[in-house]
């Protein structure tokens, strides 16, 4: 269940920690989702409403699903404390008071040397017998919406009153300094990933800087002119991150493959079309990972963790997911230049034991199917 989901349910979009009675909502809620086949409790902090919430919130509802199986799993507050490993550090307290398995999405921080940093406290929390895993990307950058750049204040009560307030040259003038590149590097490394309407097209693999720039403008005012006349459908890849820590994140046993990937615009993350044969192919080549811990990361430990017995590996009785590929030619061709490129050496796709991809083609099945918790 999405943290936003039930806290909208329980107490709308205010900018405020739950009541007791609000709080009991959300574990209902959270209890509910469970019974009805969820796998557990999922948070995007660095989003609203969920940034509003406290660590206790979070706790009280990890531990609803906790009794059921649930898992937590966070997109971390990525300006928490330090904004290093203060992010991480609340996933494990909320894991360890909650006694919910923890599962952190998109591990990564573009700081040099945060990679070992990072390890070492999924190592500490393991073994101080906290159960955390994580997943992760192989591509450098960052990718969301536009509108995550406006501070939290400004979003209390939902979108429309964030489209209202930003029109406003007073709220603009309170919020210019904090419009900030919360993934690192300058808004020159923002570049456009989606824009909704036609007129703006032209400004996707383009930076934030250089629209500021062509409009001779602030930031704030490219920024939210931008958004409303959207209609806040703007998404932006941000090339910040660090191949280093990158590496070094993705050799730990715990890692999970995870794309992350927004399928929209023209000029999305390459991590879209290109994470799960990068590790197959780039990776290996690298001597990064082995090809049989590459596959065992993208099948039976994410499939482990979220409890799903019948799926994940090969043997009699499973569902016969399966995908056959060449190892000597399995490539990601996604860039960042040219995002939108299927994979070389992919032969042929299975799902539920039904042919759906064959040499270069898609065969028109689709035997997929929405996965409940058993």
């Amino acid at each position: 269940m999405p943290h936003a989901a039930l806290r909208i349910e329980a107490m709308g979009w205010a900018n405020r920690l739950p009541t007791d009675a609000e709080l009991a909502r959300m574990r209902e809620l959270a209890v509910q989702g469970m019974r009805d086949g969820a796998f557990g409790f999922s948070t995007g902090l660095t989003y609203v409403p969920n940034i509003y919430s406290d660590t206790h919130e979070l706790t009280e509802i990890a531990g609803a699903v906790a009794p059921y199986g649930g898992i937590y799993v966070t997109h971390s507050r990525y300006a928490l404390g330090d904004g290093l490993l203060d992010p991480f550090r609340e996933a494990v307290v909320v894991g360890r008071e909650s006694g919910a398995p923890v599962q952190i999405s998109h591990y990564h921080n573009p700081v040099p040397g945060m990679g070992e940093r990072m390890v070492a406290l999924v190592d500490e929390s393991r073994s101080a017998g906290v159960d955390v895993t994580f997943d992760q990307y192989p591509y450098p950058a960052a990718s969301t919406i536009l509108l995550s750049l406006i501070p939290p204040w400004v979003h209390e009560g939902g979108p429309e009153m964030l489209l209202q307030r930003i029109a406003d040259k007073d709220v603009r003038d309170q919020i210019a300094d904090g419009v900030y590149p919360q993934w690192g590097g300058s808004l020159a490394d923002y570049m456009f990933a989606h824009v909704g309407s036609e007129k703006n097209k032209e400004w996707e693999g383009r930076s934030l800087q250089d629209m500021a720039d062509a409009q001779g403008k602030r930031m704030v005012d490219t920024i939210c002119d931008l958004l409303i006349e959207e209609r806040l459908e703007v998404a932006f890849v941000a090339r910040t991150g660090n191949p280093d820590n990158v590496r070094t994140i993705m050799k730990h046993p715990a890692q999970m493959v995870g794309s992350d990937g927004l399928m929209t615009g023209e000029m999305p993350n390459p991590r879209t079309y290109g994470t799960f044969p990068y590790l197959l192919g780039q990776a290996v080549e690298q001597g990064t990972l082995r090809l049989e811990d590459a596959v065992h990361k993208m099948t039976g430990a994410p499939a482990r963790r979220l409890g799903l017995r019948d799926r994940g590996v090969l043997r009699d009785g499973a569902k016969a997911d399966v995908v056959v590929f060449d190892p000597e030619r399995v490539r990601a061709q996604a860039t960042f230049e040219d995002p939108k490129q299927l994979a070389t050496g992919i032969e042929y796709v299975f799902v539920n034991g039904t042919l759906v991809w064959e040499q270069g083609r898609h065969t028109g099945a689709f035997p997929g199917r929405a996965l409940r918790k058993s």
